[in-house]
């Protein structure tokens, strides 16, 4: 069965799951969720799983009763157009959403070139969106608008760094490879900086265009400089895995680091037994006891459909709708201006099972980024393994 055949019975569940809740009492009305996520190329498992994710948030909240607001009930439905992680797509998949479809709402979006793009207009029709894009850029309080729903670089890198050192002291440089766009650009900046900053030396930075299939000329200039470590920082997981497979065919055996690895599964796939050791910063491992059986299942029905564990990308977009929820409620509005007018004070409970509020103005300036936890992961005989989970502090 397809991607698109299982999400469609997905939405047919969430209707029935609807009917049977409201017992044909009273209609509900619609809220639109606009989404922007690669749906195609290296990056479309991130895009296919936060579409399920995101309908899965919407589909809970329709069976408990949906969203309360001016003495009406509201659901949501979550709209995904492929925005193959460019800017020109990104700009045609906005126009879409907002022009076409009047979205008032993105309940995600996925690459910070075509957020950029997507920001742009958002922003200027007054819509209200949540992001994953790492892009320090895309925040602050030029941008009242936008929120963002899974850590990015400056909360992952920074501990995940200090971590990884405290494990491995010997280590004293370092090779960077990003993939040349705004997303491994701005990935890069933060990156350069943290190792930098614990005196570590890179011995080069650089970065290689997306649709990459020949990694092997790539990793022979990386193992000829002989680094301790290799950062592979935002690479999607089969072009990280592929980089770490000719590696260890050239014997390299330093310390592998991906600090937006989101999983162990793509990884495997071009990587193979290359993946040991590996450490990764936006991965989740459902076998923690940390884990509730909630969450055990829904990761479960995932694997079902998109062939692979969820990862902290995927349940940003979970987060998201439940955030929105939250707002809306405080808002007693379906207003994107007056819903953003109270998204910084609001709190909710995220998929992690925590409550989670809005933070950052040490950061960006103003509290537009979620405080999830930090969670640190590495493959170890071939199974993922947390390592430790950190809550940030701050403003």
């Amino acid at each position: 069965m397809t991607f698109t055949a299982r999400m469609k019975l997905l939405g047919l569940g969430t209707s029935l799951g609807l009917l049977a809740s409201l017992g044909g009492v009273q209609a509900q009305e619609t809220i639109k969720l606009g989404l922007s996520v690669p749906l195609s190329g290296s990056g479309a498992i991130w895009g296919k799983g936060s579409e399920f994710m995101c309908k899965k948030a919407a589909q809970e909240i329709a069976q408990a009763g949906g969203v309360k607001a001016e003495g009406k009930t509201y659901n949501f439905e979550c709209l995904a157009y492929d925005n193959k992680y460019n800017a020109a797509e990104g700009t045609r998949v906005a126009q879409t959403l907002l022009n076409r479809d009047g979205v008032k709402f993105i309940g995600g979006s996925l690459g910070t070139a075509p957020v950029q793009a997507l920001q742009s207009l958002a922003e200027r029709q007054g819509v209200l969106m949540f992001t994953t894009a790492w892009g320090f850029s895309i925040k602050g309080p030029k941008f009242p608008l936008t929120y963002t729903q899974m850590n990015t670089a400056f909360e992952i890198i920074p501990p995940m760094f200090k971590y990884v050192l405290e494990q491995h002291p010997q280590a004293k440089s370092v090779v960077m490879l990003n993939p040349n766009d705004a997303t491994g650009r701005e990935t890069e900046g933060v990156a350069n900086k943290a190792w930098v900053g614990n005196n570590i030396k890179i011995l080069s930075s650089d970065f290689y265009e997306r649709g990459t299939t020949e990694f092997q000329p790539i990793a022979a200039r990386i193992a000829s400089l002989k680094p301790d470590m290799v950062d592979l920082a935002s690479m999607p997981p089969a072009d990280a895995g592929a980089v770490l497979r000719e590696l260890d065919v050239l014997g390299w055996k330093g310390v592998k680091i991906i600090a937006v690895g989101t999983g162990i599964d793509g990884l495997k796939a071009t990587g193979g037994k290359a993946i040991e050791d590996v450490y990764m910063g936006a991965a989740i491992t459902f076998d923690s006891p940390a884990m509730t059986g909630q969450q055990k299942a829904t990761n479960e029905e995932a694997r079902g459909v998109l062939g692979e564990s969820l990862n902290s990308i995927q349940i940003g977009f979970y987060d998201s709708v439940y955030a929105l929820k939250a707002g809306i409620e405080k808002a007693q509005s379906i207003d994107p201006k007056k819903v953003a007018a109270v998204m910084a004070d609001v709190s909710f409970t995220s998929f992690y099972g925590s409550k989670v509020d809005f933070y950052g103005t040490d950061t960006y300036g103003s509290r537009q980024q979620m405080r999830l936890p930090v969670t640190i992961t590495q493959v170890k005989d071939g199974n993922l393994v947390e390592k430790t989970r950190l809550v940030p502090s701050g403003k």
